[in-house]
């Protein structure tokens, strides 16, 4: 091919490119596609295909933290019901407790008189006997951590004994405990039974 020829051949491609060119140049606006522009359109980004999973996305996670919010309340409930029950439990077990030491109280108090009764008896297993019984009383008493309110010679406390006696001035110090007419107990701090004294008037 000659000179001449690939020239003309050449010039001929380079109208062709520039009317395409011409031709992109004259579309009218309505036909362009829209460019984004994130400050007109208010920051938000044109709709594509990306979007709708996106959406998706958003969904999922709002639905795995309403999920995640209703898991922690379930157990958060489950927890403060397994501690009242164990709250309750531990409350009927100490009454429990409680009621039937207190029932037992007049039991050991007529073992402690049979005791003192059966001190001088000729009968020694008699009194061997109810010394056992007892101390066995006493033993089971103390495995419930019951304890005698026993204050002789002490300051009359309304909490723990009753006064049912007026001792006289001889009898001791003004307001003290002068005679333990029957025994209390207690369990802990909890008052079984409050022991009955005769006290000295201030």
């Amino acid at each position: 091919m000659s000179k001449d020829k690939k020239a003309r051949q050449a010039e001929k491609e380079m109208e062709e490119m520039m009317e395409e060119l011409a031709a992109e140049e004259t579309i009218p606006e309505e036909t362009r596609p829209e460019e984004s522009n994130p400050e007109e359109s208010g920051g938000e980004k044109p709709e594509t295909e990306e979007n709708p999973l996106a959406k998706q996305l958003e969904e999922a996670n709002a639905k795995t933290a309403e999920y995640l919010a209703m898991a922690q309340r379930v157990q958060a409930d489950f927890e403060n019901f397994r501690k009242r029950n164990e709250t309750v439990r531990a409350d009927a077990y100490a009454d429990g407790r409680k009621d039937v030491a207190a029932v037992m109280l007049p039991v050991l108090d007529n073992l402690e008189r049979a005791a003192d009764a059966a001190a001088g008896c000729a009968d020694e297993a008699l009194k061997n006997g109810i010394d056992l019984v007892l101390k066995q009383m006493r033993e089971a008493y103390q495995k419930l951590d019951v304890t005698p309110i026993d204050r002789l010679g002490e300051k009359f406390d309304p909490n723990l004994e009753n006064a049912v006696l007026q001792g006289t001035e001889e009898e001791g110090e003004p307001g003290t405990v002068c005679q333990v007419l029957q025994k209390g107990y207690r369990m802990g701090d909890r008052i079984l039974r409050h022991a009955m004294v005769k006290v000295v008037p201030e």
